[in-house]
């Protein structure tokens, strides 16, 4: 397979994305986060409480799929080196790691959503009840 410099470089704009993708859905879950905390402070129930701790696991999983976008992102910029470096094999396999860690990425992204749709039934088996 042929990498050249311009391979790597390719990804830039799709994990710049993806991160502000990841940094938009981490601020929209911290307010609602802080907003359930209030709502739980003021009137103990299971449900917010059940709410909290989705929030906890997502929380956690969003922290997880931005370190492996930024070490996708920081192997992208690392192959581009080795290669203008002259080091063709180990740019390869650095280019290869780097989708490895988007891949994982975008996994957790995955089972984020899929956290976030039982967090949406729990609110709509409280509005059934």
């Amino acid at each position: 397979m042929e990498l050249t410099l311009t391979t790597p470089a390719l990804l830039f704009p799709a994990i710049s994305l993806l991160l502000l993708a990841y940094t938009n859905r981490f601020l929209a879950l911290a307010a609602l986060l802080r907003d359930l905390h209030d709502r739980y402070n003021q009137n103990p129930s299971p449900q917010v409480w059940g709410q909290l701790q989705n929030l906890r696991q997502r929380v956690e999983i969003i922290r997880n799929m931005q370190v492996f976008g930024v070490a996708g992102f920081f192997c992208c910029v690392l192959c581009m080196f080795l290669q203008f470096a002259g080091y063709i094999e180990p740019s390869k396999w650095v280019f290869a790691i780097s989708l490895a860690a988007l891949l994982i990425s975008l996994a957790l992204s995955l089972r984020e959503v899929f956290i976030s749709i039982d967090a949406l039934k729990l609110e709509l088996d409280d509005i059934i009840k």
